[in-house]
């Protein structure tokens, strides 16, 4: 029986010894008068230092002179599939209302059918590659005009929604040009407007008080 005792106490002693606890020699008491919150002092279960666990800074390690959040090259490849699946998705709608529309007086058939199709498939490529193109042109002036100025503000927004607009329609002479330039500084004028206007809600409440 003392054998077998032994034998545990030294396999006990051994793996204590083999995880780094085996020198710490803690008693009951030491361990009951241990603190369970604040975690200042040396824990005696992990034998770490608990204030290396306490994430005092951001969770991410950025490179140096990186920004936190994303630019307008980052975000120039979700504006673009997003627009593009966007207009898919309302052309595919519009063709399908279309389609229905032109063959109420046809028979349920299949000409019918293929020619609803026909109108859907149609629909959703032309608004695609509408809202994709006006999409690639704002991003691409975007960070033309980021890169410029070096700063990223809301006036680089309606700068690049002006210019895309102006662009895009500059097939029409200078009147299509100014009515894209015009539609486009409208259109980023109220995306501006609407990302800031809890910042201006807060500005104005505390000019009135």
């Amino acid at each position: 029986m003392e054998g077998g005792g032994g034998s545990s106490n030294k396999t006990t002693g051994g793996l204590a010894g083999f995880f780094g606890a085996g020198g710490a020699g803690y008693s009951h008491a030491d361990l009951a008068g241990v603190p369970l919150t604040g975690m200042n002092p040396l824990s005696p279960y992990l034998n770490v230092d608990p204030r290396y666990l306490v994430q005092d800074s951001d969770e991410f390690i950025l490179p140096t002179g990186a920004n936190k959040t994303r630019g307008r090259f980052e975000l120039a490849f979700f504006t673009i599939g997003g627009c593009c699946m966007t207009g898919a998705a309302f052309g595919a709608m519009n063709g399908l209302r279309l389609g229905l529309k032109e063959t109420q007086n046809m028979a349920w058939s299949k000409p019918r059918n293929v020619q609803i199709l026909n109108m859907v498939t149609r629909q959703g490529a032309l608004w695609a590659n509408t809202l994709g193109s006006l999409a690639l042109l704002y991003s691409a002036f975007g960070v033309i005009i980021e890169k410029t100025r070096g700063a990223e503000d809301d006036l680089n927004t309606v700068a690049a929604g002006t210019m895309t607009g102006m662009l895009y329609k500059c097939t029409g002479g200078l009147r299509g040009v100014a009515r894209g330039g015009l539609a486009g500084l409208t259109l980023t004028s109220l995306y501006a407007l609407y990302n800031n206007w809890e910042h201006m809600k807060g500005s104005l409440l505390q000019q009135s008080l």
